[in-house]
């Protein structure tokens, strides 16, 4: 019976550790859900009791007008990435409003085209005002979740008044407010200049995370700013900013070492864009499937998107392309690609787009040295908003860890029920507000 019983036992043993080998990524605690509190904090107060609504001009002029501060001056080449090109101070307005407690900076800086060339970006600095000191601020790099293809579409316009209505910058109201309210300094990048009309590469995630990378070597040289380049930096990215953030921190030590980074946040991310678009194609994602192929095609061309699709398919990528993505890219909910493609075919499988997927799939690279991860996306498919497959993320995560980084996973409940039962819970859950929390906490380190 003894020797049943070690052999019940090694059986068991041998199984279980089976199992932890082939497990999806270990989950830790759940973040906690923010309460109001936190969100309409002091702040948030203020930003309302000390702001105003913009004059009829100031509302207006950003609608109907491209600001001239993105007209790009002539590079000789010899540039550094981060270098600032030029920075002016700018009124931070959002439908119309403008916080009173809030200083901002438009940026224009060198960054480096995918194929190595020197390239320009523009992005947007905002710090909350409120007595301390600039150079104590930890800084946040906020990746939003901007799929907008067309131009004037992107963060400096957003928080400028140029982009009222965009769901990117609905979707950051929250963050922002709890981060504003713990004192940081937020730096967006453009991922590429907003005032540039033609379809930007706003997925191409490369080309994203070192816009994002030189995004804060810049804005450490805005004098008026006056951030600190010891300062402790996050970097927060959602959704199609999420691709940037994971990028970002696979390049990192040897793109730009220099920057004090600490920790990172990857909420909902896409780090397989074949699987996404065969998950989203469809759905009520179906717009932002096709908005990804376009967000890609001006960093990888040869996917000759154009010779794929058929007659409607042009019409509707040729709107895209000069669009932000709301409305836009919610015309197209539960409509099958294939339909707007020659012979019916899925778009996840032609083979022209193989090299942008497979030259955007995270999980090769190593993570930066001593920054810590959060992973956080939905725990399982079960949700008209799990766009992003579950087990790529749960894949990611293990990847990183096996190769020494220091990630955490939080999955988060996507599903209808939560929605039915907890739908503040799960809206902040969707927009990364219950991950501040640990983000604050690994700055403080």
């Amino acid at each position: 019976m003894k020797s049943l019983g070690r052999l019940i036992a090694v059986a068991v043993a041998a199984v279980v550790g089976a199992s932890l080998i082939a497990a999806p990524a270990t989950a830790g605690p759940p973040n906690r859900t923010p309460q109001l509190g936190e969100v309409f904090n002091g702040f948030v107060v203020e930003a309302f009791t000390s702001g105003r609504m913009g004059t009829p001009d100031e509302v207006v002029k950003p609608l109907l007008s491209t600001d001239p501060f993105y007209r790009e001056p002539k590079l000789t080449g010899t540039e550094k990435p981060g270098t600032l090109l030029k920075a002016k101070p700018v009124k931070v307005q959002f439908m119309g409003f403008q916080p009173g407690n809030v200083d901002a900076y438009k940026i224009m800086y060198v960054t480096t085209a995918l194929d190595g060339t020197p390239d320009i970006s523009t992005g947007l600095i905002m710090i909350p005002r409120d007595g301390r000191k600039n150079a104590d601020r930890p800084i946040v790099s906020y990746q939003m979740a901007n799929d907008s293809v067309g131009g004037n579409c992107h963060p400096s316009a957003m928080w400028t008044g140029a982009d009222p209505m965009d769901g990117a910058s609905w979707s950051a109201l929250g963050p922002l407010a709890q981060m504003f309210g713990k004192g940081y300094a937020v730096v967006m990048s453009d991922v590429g200049n907003n005032g540039d009309p033609r379809p930007h590469g706003v997925f191409a995630g490369k080309y994203n995370a070192r816009t994002s990378l030189d995004a804060l070597r810049a804005a450490l040289a805005v004098d008026d700013a006056g951030l600190s380049k010891t300062a402790p930096i996050g970097m927060f990215g959602i959704a199609g900013g999420g691709v940037g953030t994971g990028h970002a921190l696979e390049m990192k030590d040897q793109y730009a070492p220099e920057l004090n980074i600490k920790a990172a946040v990857m909420e909902g991310m896409v780090s397989n864009y074949r699987n996404f678009i065969a998950t989203a194609d469809g759905s009520v994602g179906s717009g932002f499937a096709m908005a990804t192929l376009l967000g890609l095609e001006p960093a990888y061309p040869d996917m000759r998107v154009d010779d794929h699709l058929t007659d409607a398919g042009r019409k509707v990528a040729d709107y895209y392309r000069t669009q932000c993505q709301t409305p836009a890219y919610f015309t197209l909910p539960l409509v099958p690609l294939n339909t707007l493609l020659k012979g019916g075919q899925s778009p996840a499988n032609i083979k022209a787009f193989q090299r942008a997927y497979d030259d955007n799939i995270m999980g090769r690279g190593t993570p930066a040295k001593g920054v810590r991860t959060l992973i956080a996306s939905c725990r399982a498919d079960d949700s008209p908003m799990s766009l992003v497959p579950a087990a790529d993320s749960r894949k990611l995560t293990r990847e990183w860890r096996s190769r020494g980084g220091k990630v955490d996973y939080q999955p988060t409940d996507c599903s209808m029920v939560k929605f039915i039962t907890d739908a503040y819970g799960w809206g902040t859950d969707l927009f990364g507000m219950q991950t501040v929390d640990w983000l604050s906490a690994r700055l403080s380190e």
